[in-house]
C-alpha cells in the first residue's frame, strides 16, 4: 500500500514536471535591427518534440513572421517563413542539449503602414516527451482502455525522467572528473613552480658564491 502510494505521488510528480507549457508574448515588425526573440527548452536525446505556434494576422497583411529552431550548436531543426495562424512543428531531439524556438517579425517591402507599428501576438505552446504523442490515435490504434493508456503514459514518463536522471549523473560525474584533472594540474604546476624557484634560489647562491671568491671577498 505505501509502495503504491510512493508510485503514484512520484507518478503525479512526473506528470507535473513533463507537462506541456505555453506562452504568449508580442512581437513588433520591424524594417531593420530585427533581433530574433527566442525560447530555450531543454530536451533528451531521441525525445519527441512538438511545438504548436497560433499568431494573429495573416499572410500579406504587411509582415513576415518567421520560425526557426535550432539546438544549443547552431543546427538547424526546423525553419518556416510567413507564418500565420495555426502552425504545429514536430521532430525528435538528435542528442541531449537545449534548443532555441525563434521569430523575427519583418515588414513586408513595400508596404505601407500609415505610421501605425505592426505586429503580431504569439501562443508558443511546447511538449515533449510522452505529452507530445498521440494518445488519442495509439488508443484507437491498439484498442486501449482510457486506464491502460494512463498507465501507459505515466510508464513511458518515468522512462523519460530515468534517462534524465541517468544523463545527469553521467554529467555530474564528467564535471567531477574535469575539476580533479584541474585540481591535478594546478597542483602540478605549483610544484613545478616551487622547484623551479628553489633551483634558480640555488644556482644564484652558487653563482655568487663562486664570484666572491674569485673576487677573494670570501
Amino acid at each position: 500500500m505505501v509502495g503504491m502510494r510512493a508510485y503514484t505521488l512520484l507518478a503525479l510528480l512526473f506528470v507535473y514536471m513533463n507537462a506541456a507549457w505555453a506562452l504568449r508574448f508580442e512581437i513588433p515588425a520591424m524594417s531593420h535591427n530585427n533581433e530574433p526573440q527566442c525560447v530555450r527548452e531543454f530536451v533528451s536525446d531521441g525525445q519527441l518534440v512538438v511545438v504548436t505556434v497560433n499568431s494573429s494576422g495573416r499572410v500579406g497583411d504587411g509582415q513576415i513572421l518567421s520560425l526557426k529552431i535550432t539546438n544549443a550548436d547552431g543546427d538547424e531543426y526546423r525553419r518556416k517563413d510567413d507564418i500565420a495562424g495555426n502552425v504545429k512543428i514536430a521532430f525528435s531531439a538528435h542528442e541531449t542539449s537545449s534548443f532555441d524556438i525563434c521569430f523575427t517579425n519583418r515588414l513586408q517591402p513595400g508596404y505601407s503602414a500609415n505610421g501605425r507599428q505592426l505586429s503580431r501576438e504569439i501562443e508558443l505552446e511546447v511538449e515533449a516527451g510522452a505529452n507530445a504523442r498521440d494518445w488519442n490515435a495509439i488508443q484507437s490504434a491498439e484498442k486501449l482502455k482510457p486506464s491502460e493508456v494512463q498507465l501507459r503514459k505515466v510508464d513511458e514518463m518515468l522512462d523519460e525522467i530515468i534517462n534524465e536522471l541517468e544523463y545527469l549523473i553521467s554529467r555530474e560525474q564528467r564535471l567531477r572528473n574535469t575539476n580533479e584533472s584541474t585540481n591535478r594540474r594546478v597542483r602540478n604546476f605549483f610544484i613545478a613552480g616551487l622547484f623551479l624557484l628553489v633551483s634558480v634560489g640555488v644556482y644564484q647562491i652558487h653563482y655568487l658564491r663562486n664570484y666572491f671568491k674569485s673576487k677573494h671577498i670570501l
